[in-house]
């Protein structure tokens, strides 16, 4: 084993990437060896505060490479409450560079491995299989958060020489599966498998997806495609399987949401850099919807600030119900409210699990959708146009209708095209959540609060108001609150039905 050292980034270059400033230090090089033979190399380094979102360290791989493998450690001192300790993530490129739109990407695993291999026949979750060229590699290194101190890290990259495996071709999940017709069909598109930092493989995933009740769900990694071609088996005719990606940058993270298989999007810029949208336009051509994801969370690099122009959907529920959904619920009402003051288009919302691992329930909350049958276009239609509910599981099951004038109706995502001055009548039927509140919710604010539906979950509510008063109404269910004069945290809650004529 040979070693080299970086020291405090001694040999360094700073290069601009195409992503925000990236430091690129120098390069590491390999003899070539005999066949079946194995070299490593190892390098020591530290980044300090302040350091880059990306540090490359090239990688010179001679011809003959069977494997490359790469191992790395880094220490964590002890900081003062309230100071950020080391965090470092980690991935590679291949002979195809670091540019921004990842030509050359070949895997990611954040900061949920320490090690990962890449050869044709195979390759860690997280990294994709495939030849490992002669050319320049780029092990990707990314500080995450940086302690006072600074960042001491090693790694050790090992190369294995001789004939590579043969490459599979991959098989992707097909993009229909039975259906029922025009239905509401109940979905999860936030959801984490060992590809990226989750626990649970995707068969596992697909076991609770069914247990919970689920027709549909989205393979959402962080900043990786890797699972795309591990998921045609735990599809059938009873579960669609959607492809995507957690794109998680220092500002946001946003959920591809039913790509076409293989579809890769970049992470590597910032708001400031003015990059999203060429991604977010990218998602839109493979076929994908675009959600930014739990936008008001208050872990670091979690809070959204790419604005939402180009946005399809929102997830205002993530996970468990916590403070920062309810400011997520609250901010997108106001977002419904300007959506009618300056007669521009709306933004539904969605809910997901963003599940990793036990004990994360999968299906909790759900997206549960008006889609004509169960297939991918059908599904992302029914939730682009917003005719959808969130609920905390399958038990809670829900109908919001609005009538008025000569039998006139309509449903969640859609608008009543009546004059301002008609009665309108408002009928929200619920079954599943005992003991919950219903709120009724317009331009105007909370308009009516029900009394506790019985043990049974099933009631039945009605409003009487007119287009004038309210521009749209929207349902939820909570549950008691525990004390005090803040409303419980949500069972489910609709998109909006509009009133009058725009």
């Amino acid at each position: 084993m040979c070693e080299d050292s970086h020291g405090g980034l001694g040999r360094r270059a700073l290069f601009a990437t195409g992503a925000a400033a990236a430091l690129t230090l120098g390069s590491v090089s390999f003899a070539s060896a005999a066949d079946g033979g194995r070299e490593s190399r190892t390098l020591r380094g530290t980044l300090p505060p302040g350091s880059p979102d990306f540090v490359y360290v090239p990688v010179e791989v001679p011809a003959g490479v069977r494997e490359l493998k790469v191992a790395y450690t880094y220490d964590r001192p002890s900081v003062p409450a309230g100071t950020l300790g080391n965090a470092l993530d980690i991935g590679v490129f291949d002979e195809g560079g670091t540019e921004l739109g990842g030509r050359g990407f070949r895997g990611w695993s954040g900061g949920a491995r320490t090690e990962f291999f890449v050869r044709a026949d195979d390759a860690t979750p997280g990294y994709l299989p495939g030849p490992v060229r002669e050319g320049t590699w780029h092990i990707a290194l990314g500080p995450y958060t940086v302690a006072p101190q600074g960042l001491s890290y090693e790694i050790t990259i090992t190369l294995t020489y001789g004939e590579p495996g043969e490459a599979a071709e991959p098989v992707f999940p097909p993009e229909r599966a039975k259906g029922r017709g025009r239905a509401w069909y109940r979905g999860d598109c936030h959801l984490h498998s060992w590809h990226s930092d989750g626990r649970r493989t995707p068969v596992e995933i697909g076991e609770l997806a069914r247990a919970a009740g689920l027709d549909f769900i989205n393979s959402s990694e962080h900043n990786t495609h890797s699972a795309h071609a591990h998921w045609a088996d735990v599809a059938g005719d009873d579960l669609l399987v959607m492809l995507g990606e957690e794109i998680t940058t220092r500002n946001g993270h946003v959920v591809a949401l039913g790509t076409d298989p293989g579809t890769f999007v970049d992470w590597r810029y910032r708001a400031r850099d003015n990059r999203f949208g060429r991604f977010a336009r990218q998602i839109r051509r493979a076929g994908g919807l675009v959600v930014p994801a739990h936008p008001h969370a208050t872990c670091i690099g979690c809070n959204w600030k790419f604005g939402f122009g180009e946005a399809d959907a929102i997830e205002v529920w993530n996970g468990p119900y916590t403070p920062d959904d309810e400011v997520a619920l609250a901010d997108w009402d106001s977002m419904l409210v300007a959506s009618v003051r300056d007669g521009r288009d709306w933004i539904p919302a969605m809910g997901s699990s963003d599940a990793h691992r036990s004990p994360d329930a999968v299906g909790s909350p759900q997206t549960v959708v008006l889609a004509d049958d169960l297939t991918r276009e059908a599904v992302q239609e029914g939730i682009r146009a917003g005719r959808s509910y969130i609920a905390e599981s399958a038990r809670v099951a829900l109908s919001l209708r609005v009538s008025g004038g000569r039998g006139e109706h309509a449903g969640i995502g859609e608008r009543l095209t009546v004059d301002r001055d008609i009665p309108v009548t408002v009928r929200l039927e619920v079954t599943g959540a005992p003991r919950c509140t219903v709120r009724l919710v317009t331009d105007q604010g909370v308009v009516h609060t029900s009394a506790p539906l019985p043990v049974s979950g099933s009631g039945v509510v009605e409003w009487r108001t007119t287009p004038s008063y309210a521009a749209y109404v929207r349902a939820e269910l909570r549950h008691e609150a525990a004390a005090g004069p803040l409303p419980g945290p949500l069972a489910a809650f609709t998109n909006p039905v509009f009133l009058g004529r725009r």
